[in-house]
């Protein structure tokens, strides 16, 4: 089968639509990429302020993509799950969900991570997910915001606009990066984002012989453990300008989902159960109290 993937023209990206493309062809299917600026490419290059929740941050990295998916330029696009909102048009839907890579952040700079660095230390990242939670644990270090891909907050690095970096370890893993001083940060303290370390395959919900082209890409736990986050997000009304996190891990007879928010005060808690969707919204209803 012919097929197109639509992606966005970033190195991780293109890194991780190229990993599906290989697998599809393995598979028998010939595959090409359709590649695409989106509006949060556009935003991630500006330096303008980031969008507000409801008024253009809620799928900001995606839309050209399902733009292409529904006018038949694309059949599948592959995204980092953690940039899916939770609302899909119709009648696009999250086709299959390879395995996860490693979930954590990960401190780039300094041996020792976020305790070894001195007062005072600057911290970069445009997440304020990752801010709330860097202040939380050591209100004592500048965190300064810092955007681009994950070359250029490498290089910032290197040129000493930080002392420190907050990147996703699953990026520098798809990369085939490994900086020196990549110190992995606790997922109690430092939950990741909703969808972080997975990928999602998105496409038309209606078109059966797409489900069946990727179904030997889906892995049935992965999958399970992104539908209760992103229940977990929408009953928090997220997007990516909310501070939360939640990561959801298999355990014997079932799933457990640890949450975290800024509420303004930060609030964590571990709901368990078997239902993905029913774990992701009583995790939010504790969440709101």
């Amino acid at each position: 089968m012919r097929l197109v993937i639509a992606t966005r023209r970033s190195a991780l990206a293109l890194a991780q639509s190229r990993a599906v493309a290989r697998a599809l062809d393995g598979l028998g299917h010939r595959v090409t990429l359709l590649e695409l600026t989106t509006g949060g490419d556009r935003w991630s290059a500006s330096g303008a302020p980031l969008p507000v929740a409801g008024d253009g941050a809620k799928g900001m990295f995606v839309k050209e993509l399902e733009e292409a998916l529904l006018d038949g330029r694309a059949d599948l696009a592959v995204h980092s799950a953690k940039d899916l909102p939770t609302e899909l048009p119709a009648p696009l839907a999250v086709l299959a969900v390879p395995p996860r890579e490693d979930p954590h952040d990960v401190l780039v700079g300094p041996p020792g991570g976020v305790a070894a660095l001195p007062p005072g230390a600057r911290v970069g990242t445009s997440s304020p997910r990752r801010r709330a939670q860097i202040a939380a644990v050591r209100p004592d270090l500048d965190v300064v915001e810092i955007r681009g891909n994950v070359d250029t907050r490498l290089r910032r690095l290197t040129e000493g606009a930080v002392d420190a970096l907050v990147l996703a370890a699953a990026g520098l893993a798809r990369l085939g990066l490994a900086p020196a001083g990549a110190t992995p940060l606790p997922a109690d303290a430092h939950v990741p984002a909703p969808g972080q370390g997975l990928l999602g395959i998105e496409g038309r919900g209606d078109r059966e012989d797409l489900r069946a082209v990727v179904a030997g890409l889906d892995d049935p736990v992965a999958h399970a453990c992104l539908r209760a986050e992103r229940a977990f997000l929408a009953g928090m009304g997220g997007g990516c300008s909310t501070p939360v996190g939640a990561l959801c891990r298999p355990e014997p007879g079932g799933l457990s989902l640890r949450f975290w928010v800024a509420d303004p005060a930060p609030l964590t808690g571990v709901v368990a159960g078997q239902d993905p969707e029913a774990i992701g919204r009583a995790a939010a209803a504790e969440a709101h109290g």
